[in-house]
Formats: C-alpha cells, sequence, structure tokens
C-alpha cells in the first residue's frame, strides 16, 4: 500500500504530529490531503507550501455538526488519520473530572465519531477497489498505565481497545487498520516533560512507511519500540516499567 494518488484526512493538522503526517503524506506522493483542524486560518502555512493539494477544513472531532459538515466536504477520502489528542488530565487521584472528560471526549470518542462521520467515505473507495486506512494515533500508554498521566493513559487504552475492535469489524469491508503506538514526540504537549522525545517529522516518516508495510500495530520511535518488545514478551514487566517513569 503506498501513498500515492491517494487522498487522505489528517485530524490536528495544524501543528505538531498532525502538521508532520500531512508534509510526509505529500512527500510520499498524496494527491490531496484534507487538513482538519478548529481554526482553519492555522492551516495557511501549509495550504500555501502545497501548491493546491492541501485543502484546509474545520474540524472539531468533539462537535457533531463540525464531523458532519466535514465529512459531506471530504466525500472522497481513503484514508482516515485519527491524529487529533489532548493531554488535559493527570494522576487519578487529582485529576479533575472536567478535565478527565476533556481527554476523553477527544482521545477516544473523538475517535470513535470522526470514524463513523468519515465511514462511508472509506467504504466508497474500498468499493471501488482503492486502497482504504484507518489509521489512529495512539500511544505506548494505550498498553500500560503512565501513573503522572494515569487519565490520559486511560483514554489512550479505551481508544486502543476501539482500535482493535475496528479491526474486526472492517475488515470484511477491506479498510485496513492501523494503531500507532507511540513513544513521547517532541511537541508541545509534552514540552513540559523531561524524556527522551522523537521528532514529529521522524515520526510521521516511520508510521507512514509501516502503514505502507501493511502493519497492524505500529511501534514507529525507539521508545516504543522497546516498550512494545517488552509488552509483547511480558505484559507485566511492560507494566512496571511505564509504572517506574
Amino acid at each position: 500500500m503506498t501513498l500515492a494518488n491517494r487522498t487522505l484526512l489528517v485530524t490536528g493538522a495544524n501543528r505538531g504530529l498532525g502538521k508532520a503526517i500531512v508534509e510526509a503524506s505529500l512527500a510520499r506522493g498524496a494527491q490531496r490531503v484534507y487538513a482538519g483542524a478548529r481554526n482553519p486560518d492555522t492551516l495557511a502555512e501549509l495550504v500555501k507550501a502545497a501548491e493546491g493539494r492541501v485543502v484546509p477544513i474545520q474540524l472539531d472531532v468533539t462537535q457533531p455538526a463540525s464531523l458532519e459538515r466535514a465529512a459531506a466536504q471530504a466525500q472522497d477520502v481513503d484514508m482516515l488519520v485519527n491524529n487529533a489528542g489532548l493531554l488535559a488530565s493527570y494522576s487519578v487521584l487529582s485529576a479533575t473530572f472536567a478535565d478527565i472528560q476533556r481527554d476523553l471526549d477527544t482521545n477516544f470518542l473523538g475517535l470513535v465519531a470522526t470514524t463513523r462521520a468519515f465511514l462511508p467515505a472509506l467504504e466508497r473507495a474500498a468499493k471501488s477497489q482503492r486502497p482504504a486506512a484507518l489509521v489512529n494515533i495512539l500511544s505506548v500508554a494505550s498498553l500500560a498505565s503512565v501513573p503522572p498521566i494515569a487519565m490520559y493513559s486511560a483514554s489512550k487504552a479505551a481508544a486502543f481497545s476501539a482500535t482493535q475492535a475496528l479491526r474486526v469489524e472492517l475488515a470484511p469491508k477491506n479498510i485496513r487498520v492501523h494503531g500507532v503506538l507511540a513513544g513521547a514526540i517532541d511537541t508541545d504537549m509534552v514540552k513540559h516533560m523531561e524524556m527522551p522525545k522523537t521528532s514529529p517529522a521522524d515520526l510521521a516518516n516511520n508510521l507512514l512507511e509501516a502503514v505502507a508495510a501493511g502493519q497492524d500495530d505500529i511501534a514507529p520511535d525507539p521508545i516504543s519500540q522497546s516498550v512494545v518488545g517488552q509488552w509483547l514478551r511480558d505484559p507485566k514487566e511492560a507494566e512496571r516499567q511505564l509504572g517506574a517513569m
């Protein structure tokens, strides 16, 4: 599966990993990328640089009306990248319920709602023999909790569970489902945390290469490769390692 001549939609595309995925997709030959953001004005730089291949689209994954409008505008999508993410809640005992809800609304419910909104487009692509794919940006924290950000971890664990279920449900429709179990990415989300981080550009290229290779669960950086490998060998030890972070 290559990106040549494909049409993608990337949520949360105005900065960080989302922006890097748009740029890497274009470099790999994507025909068109719908770049979703709450404020499309923040996409001006991407749109200008892409010379007509990036289409800005107003998209808030937590708002049904926004999703409905976006799906009506982008009916030719054959790859959906659920990238929009939020880190608002932290530990189990200290996070407010309002912040927990914010993380769940974006990282879990937003992913599900966006997938449902664009599923008709993916189904049309698959029926017309165009490779159709769903790419969910998850986290190594989907596999075991990181206590300082335990409620964020819980939202990503829920998204991982949904990804596994979608893989089964969409296989008969010839829609491939990929889960990206990323480690720390050098973006604004974790700029205040001292830890090894992977650049958005490197991570975007690595995950797209893995998608092209047909990998289901993708570990796109050194940290995730270590954690996922440990999780496959000994889940309890992976839990201990993440718990010590």
